[in-house]
């Protein structure tokens, strides 16, 4: 029974060692830390945020550009069979009134 009561004594000595050399270092979070750690994650996200508005701002923009892009070139190809047709009616015209 006492070498059962030596090896419990044997554990908490070791456990209140252990407590006591930690319970030296540790340290409680103080207002000059966590002023330290709100600044870094503001400063990140001012300068995170912009990058991220501009990226949107620029995709957005690009996308309206290939848009219009696309109809400039419908409207180029549409103007070119107008051109054509009218070369056609042009022709006729000629054509027609030099037989009658």
């Amino acid at each position: 029974m006492k070498k059962i009561k030596d090896k419990k004594n044997v554990k908490y000595d070791l456990l209140d060692e252990v407590e006591h050399s930690r319970g030296k270092s540790e340290k409680n979070l103080n207002i000059k830390l966590l002023f330290s750690v709100f600044l870094v994650l503001f400063s990140v996200l001012f300068i995170i945020l912009p990058k991220i508005y501009l990226k949107n701002e620029i995709y957005y923009n690009s996308r309206d550009i290939s848009k219009l892009y696309n109809e400039y070139n419908i409207l180029k190809e549409e103007n070119i069979m107008l051109k054509r047709k009218l070369e056609y009616i042009k022709f006729k015209n000629q054509v027609l009134d030099t037989i009658f």
